[in-house]
């Protein structure tokens, strides 16, 4: 599980998302990985500008080929 959070979020704290990682990891019982990606400069939104939304786009569709075991 990928959880992704906005220190600039204006309408969810970054500390939620932190606070929901350690809960899940202290919950878990398997060994699929639980990891937090705090993005410094982004809102709400995700981040803005063209090309800091496709890189954060890109993380998470490289997270998602990972977990499916796809590498290169």
């Amino acid at each position: 599980m990928l959880i992704q959070v906005s220190l600039n979020d204006t309408q969810v704290g970054f500390w939620e998302g932190t606070k929901f990682v350690a809960r899940l990891r202290e919950l878990k019982t398997g060994s699929n990985p639980v990891l937090l990606a705090v993005d410094m400069g982004a809102g709400h939104g995700g981040s803005s500008g063209r090309y800091d939304a496709m890189r954060e786009l890109a993380f998470s569709q490289a997270f998602e080929l990972w977990q499916m075991g796809i590498s290169h």
